[in-house]
């Protein structure tokens, strides 16, 4: 039986007991000459995030959307070897030669040869850009894949990333060669690669930004929260950071302006200034209806912001917040200036990390308002931005060490 290795990324794996304890991220092979590849195991990704190797002898069964494997998993980090390649970070997108013809690799197959042995016995090409003449050639048929090509193409790879969450796919990049992250991080559309940047180590995110042109990085910036454009143009040079907020649109601009007049270790420096906002006019329906768009956070989606028009900070004066379990108690025709909860008082910008901490723990808050001296809503610190300050500034970098 054929099993193509692309469509192995993001499998379940499951232990002898049942239990899942990852997903698959690669396939590691050896490659032989003109002789088949032999397939040594699998990439596994584990919490949090570690990347750890999985013997194909250890592999008892691949069935649909399941890896089932036996005896213990090493938790040992993986590296790979010199001699040895990974089938979706470095073979996908390759060109090779087909019976003269120039095709491209979009996937391969492996198949278990004898007990426990697996080879890559065929390859999925295809011709020019819109995949023509698509098929699957025997392994002895393909010709270029020891050959080092300046300018790897990207499609594949990006298809077998393409049901990864931002932090998956910001980890599987971290694992790429330098030229290969680049690689796919200039093919990723601005949307897609402003939330993988939000999810990586500030090295990383410099090391891509830095390569982009500045319009396209400023492209980018605009599609990131305003709080993590912030945070990541604190890390820039200050003319580059200059540079790019002047490429910006005025507009996507201005937000990231003023979160960068605060202290980064202030409730100001960590807010985001686009919580969900509405005057105390909105009902509850329209409040809930706002809170469900699926592009919120967790921890944004748990409360509504009341302010008096304006309500893009800096709002009109604000009012109170309605926690969205009060929201699903009230008749869906209430008035949010109804739905207030009285007892949460809203913090300052100038509050200290240390202080807002103990601020959300002491009130079981997800998330808390900011309003600045004049009254107005400016801003919402969530759980996860406190904890984002807290851990040591290089706490995904520890992920991937």
């Amino acid at each position: 039986m054929k099993i193509f290795a692309a469509r192995l990324a993001g499998t379940s794996v499951f232990d002898p007991a049942g239990d899942q304890i990852g997903r698959i991220r690669d396939v590691v092979v050896g490659l032989r000459g003109s002789r088949p590849p032999s397939v040594h195991g699998m990439v596994v990704e584990v919490q949090p995030r570690r990347r750890v190797f999985l013997p194909i002898t250890r592999v008892r069964g691949i069935e649909a959307g399941a890896v089932i494997f036996t005896g213990k998993l090493n938790v040992r980090r993986f590296e790979k070897r010199t001699t040895e390649t990974l089938v979706v970070g470095e073979m996908l997108d390759l060109a090779v030669t087909v019976g003269g013809q120039q095709m491209t690799v979009y996937d391969v197959a492996m198949e278990e040869t004898k007990p426990s042995i697996w080879e890559i016995t065929s390859v999925a090409v295809y011709r020019g850009r819109r995949r023509r003449e698509a098929r699957v050639v025997d392994w002895g048929e393909v010709a270029g894949f020891d050959v080092l090509q300046k300018d790897q193409g990207t499609a594949g790879l990006i298809a077998s990333f393409e049901s990864m969450r931002a932090a998956d796919l910001a980890s599987a990049l971290h694992e790429l060669s330098g030229k290969r992250r680049l690689e796919v991080a200039r093919a990723l559309d601005d949307d897609r690669l402003a939330d993988v940047l939000e999810e990586m180590p500030p090295r990383d995110q410099i090391g891509i930004l830095s390569t982009l042109e500045p319009e396209r990085a400023a492209d980018v910036l605009e599609e990131m929260g305003p709080d993590d454009a912030a945070d990541l143009l604190h890390d820039l040079p200050p003319e580059e950071a200059a540079r790019l907020l002047a490429l910006m649109e005025p507009g996507e601009a201005a937000p990231v302006r003023r979160l960068l007049t605060y202290p980064q270790d202030t409730a100001g420096g960590m807010m985001t200034s686009e919580p969900v906002i509405l005057p105390p006019t909105a009902t509850v329906a329209e409040a809930l209806a706002n809170i469900r768009l699926k592009d919120l956070t967790p921890a944004i989606a748990a409360q509504v912001y009341v302010t008096r028009p304006p309500t893009e900070t800096p709002t009109g004066a604000y009012l109170g917040v309605s926690h969205f379990q009060r929201l699903l108690r009230d008749p869906p025709s209430t008035l949010l200036g109804a739905a207030l909860d009285p007892s949460i008082d809203p913090i300052r910008p100038e509050l200290r990390l240390p202080d807002v901490a103990a601020y959300l723990a002491n009130y079981n808050l997800v998330a808390a308002p900011v309003v600045d001296e004049l009254g107005r809503l400016v801003g919402a610190v969530t759980v996860d931005d406190v904890l984002d300050h807290m851990l040591p500034k290089d706490w995904r970098e520890r992920l991937h060490p």
